[in-house]
């Protein structure tokens, strides 16, 4: 008696089920002969098969690669562009009064002078010996025409006294005589060219002394090699000098060096040439240029020295040597792309990209690498130029999954 109810229930039960669930299957076998779904054709089975639109239904951006600016922020400090400690190259007493630190100064500007002494007096004796020496040379170039002139009269006896000699209407000894007045001429001739050579080497011995008294005399004025302003007061009236003793020191700060340190993951963004602003801890802003980036890394903190030459506009406050200084470097340009935040996502292996749009309108998976933020989106790169990137519902599909995509407007 129990089992007829339990069969009842298990009949109805699977009836809902099929009712509810697997309707589809039986509206099918309800209009549909299995004959008939055996004898359909290769073509019907085609037109039943998915049609396009039928994918997971997504949102992309049609992004091109745009080059943008890569800003390096360093912070350095000021140098002036040039320092030199002037030095004296001769021994002598100063004799021009002393300079005060602070001065400006001209190229040129004689900063110590020092006592002449007896200089004046070697340079008139170097100049007198180098008059002497060219006063002999006349002497020693006819010294050297003589000695030619016996030498050819001695060769042309000698020809003479040999043909005689070979008539039999000359001796022997006569032939040997000449012969021997020939030899001598010979070295006459040796001797006189012997001594115009030294008479030029003299000439060349004067004027070196005499090149040498007046360069010992320009070593008497220390002057500014340069434009710019006295670190240290010159030495004063009376200090004597040694060759090597610091008569003052001049440091030029038009243009100044802002020298900074840069990592080695953002020296190669780094080049001469490259435009830079600079804003000092007073409070200015300069612009400067990248003079320099170092081949070579420091071996302690393995960073890379970059120096900015700035200008200073007229008017401007005065910049001394060893102030702080913000750097902002534009680096050289990327190719990026730009793209919402929320369109990067992260695949199985926990490696950072976007969801792209293949060519067969399949989903897939591109790694990048982001460079920059900004108000608009990131930028990122490692995608190619023209790429479609899936900015909604990339969180719903994986690699090789059909997707319906609708194109965003460009702009974010």
């Amino acid at each position: 008696m129990r089992l007829f109810p339990i069969l009842t229930a298990i009949l109805v039960v699977a009836g809902l089920y099929f009712l509810v669930f697997q309707r589809d299957t039986l509206e099918t076998a309800a209009g549909t002969p299995v004959d008939e779904v055996s004898a359909q054709s290769p073509q019907d089975e085609t037109a039943a098969e998915p049609q396009p639109g039928s994918g997971v239904s997504v949102v992309a951006l049609s992004s091109s690669a745009r080059e943008i600016e890569m800003p390096v922020l360093l912070r350095g400090r000021t140098e002036a562009n040039r320092r030199v400690e002037l030095r004296a190259e001769t021994t002598g007493q100063v004799v021009s009064a002393k300079i005060a630190k602070g001065n400006p100064v001209d190229e040129g500007d004689i900063l110590c002078q020092l006592d002449a002494g007896t200089r004046e007096a070697s340079l008139a004796e170097a100049t007198a010996r180098l008059a002497e020496a060219k006063a002999r040379a006349p002497e020693a170039d006819a010294r050297v025409i003589e000695a030619q002139a016996r030498l050819d009269e001695a060769t042309f006896n000698l020809t003479a006294a040999t043909k005689l000699s070979e008539g039999g209407f000359a001796s022997d000894t006569r032939v040997a005589n000449t012969r021997a007045a020939v030899e001598a001429a010979r070295a006459g001739f040796i001797a006189a060219q012997s001594g115009a050579a030294s008479s030029a080497a003299s000439i060349q011995s004067a004027e070196a002394a005499v090149a040498a008294a007046r360069r010992e005399i320009e070593r008497l004025d220390i002057r500014a090699p340069f434009p710019g302003i006295l670190e240290t007061d010159t030495a004063d009236i009376g200090t004597l000098l040694q060759p090597g003793a610091v008569c003052t020191t001049v440091v030029q700060y038009d243009p100044v060096r802002v020298v900074g340190y840069v990592s080695e993951l953002q020296v190669d963004k780094l080049s001469t040439g490259l435009p830079a602003n600079v804003r000092l801890a007073a409070g200015a802003e300069l612009s400067g240029t990248v003079t320099f980036v170092a081949d070579t890394a420091d071996p302690v903190t393995r960073t890379f020295r970059v120096e900015v030459e700035i200008g200073r506009p007229e008017g401007a406050p005065v910049i001394r040597a060893g102030q702080t200084a913000e750097v902002v470097i534009t680096g050289n340009g990327l190719m990026a792309h730009l793209v919402p935040q929320s369109a990067l996502t992260l695949d199985d292996d926990g490696e950072l990209g976007v969801r792209i749009v293949t060519a067969d309108g399949l989903a897939g998976f591109a790694p990048v690498a982001m460079v920059r933020d900004s108000v608009d989106g990131v930028w990122i790169t490692g995608l190619p130029d023209n790429t479609d990137v899936i900015i909604v519902g990339q969180h719903y599909v994986t690699d090789g999954v059909a997707v319906d995509v609708t194109y965003q407007e460009p702009g974010i």
